[in-house]
């Protein structure tokens, strides 16, 4: 067990899980659907699901890459410590258990599975051809807000899909920042990442732009929602530290990238989910 976790990173749930939280409450506080104990059991665990396939599929299809690359090659599958055909029985046993879990929440989540694990799992292809690589693992992580509030309601509503971009672009943007690292690995082996293509400077400029996007998406609910002084206080926190990780990372300083990559992102998301939960408590 210790092994798989290390495979799939379980720490990184913390950055999607607050969100996935933050959709499902929101149903069941703005909407006539009530809090129901088994639908949050089966969100939580199809979230566990999905991520354990998405990154277990990422490990397996970047193992010839990974044991190439000084950073990547202590990994799970290049050291020997899971074997290729071990984590592809995994990623499937996990696609599996996904899918059957949707069947028990409403049919709507049910025929969208095969949809969302497309998008988390085809992620993992992604660098090989495009840049936009980054924005697709954005896209993966975003349908935690709005698969949760589908959880409750079989609905879809504008104010998820407004958390969901949100999330979008703040993922998207801490990622390539994460890539800086591998910039000249990734131009080495031909394969495709915004640091790559732009340089460390100017994806750090795009960064910037999509974290600025991503502020602007977590103010959107205010506007459709009804929202206590905990909310703003949570918007103020988000967006401080989305300032901070940058003030951290150069591009002559890359020192501090997986502080500001792990630590700042994990505290802005629970932190933020916290407080929004805490709003809704205090409203509803």
């Amino acid at each position: 067990m210790k092994k798989y976790l290390s495979l799939v990173t379980f720490a990184h749930t913390i950055f999607a899980m607050p969100f996935a939280f933050i959709g499902f409450f929101l149903a069941v506080t703005t909407t006539q659907y009530h809090f129901d104990w088994l639908k949050l059991v089966l969100m939580v665990l199809c979230m566990v699901f999905a991520r354990n396939s998405a990154m277990a599929f990422n490990r397996y299809l970047d193992r010839d890459i990974d044991i190439k690359n000084p950073r990547t090659k202590q990994r799970d599958i290049p050291a020997g410590r899971i074997s290729p055909k071990a984590a592809l029985t995994f990623v499937i046993i996990n696609c599996l258990l996904f899918i059957t879990a949707t069947w028990f929440i409403n049919r709507l989540c049910f025929f969208l599975s095969p949809v969302a694990l497309f998008v988390v799992m085809g992620y993992s292809a992604t660098k090989r051809f495009t840049a936009l690589c980054h924005l697709v693992l954005g896209l993966g992580l975003s349908l935690a807000p709005i698969g949760a509030y589908l959880v409750v309601t079989g609905q879809f509503a504008i104010t998820p899909i407004f958390f969901s971009l949100a999330v979008l672009c703040w993922v998207s943007g801490f990622d390539i920042i994460y890539a800086l690292q591998d910039e000249d690995f990734d131009r080495s082996q031909n394969l495709h990442s915004i640091p790559a293509y732009l340089g460390k400077v100017n994806a750090l400029r795009l960064s910037t732009f999509l974290h600025v996007l991503s502020a602007i998406f977590i103010i959107m609910p205010a506007i459709e929602t009804h929202v206590g002084f905990l909310y703003y206080i949570g918007i103020g926190f988000f967006c401080a530290m989305l300032i901070y990780q940058h003030l951290l990372v150069k591009p002559n300083d890359l020192s501090r990238v997986n502080f500001a990559f792990m630590t700042t992102n994990g505290i802005a998301s629970v932190v933020f989910a916290v407080l929004f939960l805490l709003d809704r408590l205090w409203i509803h």
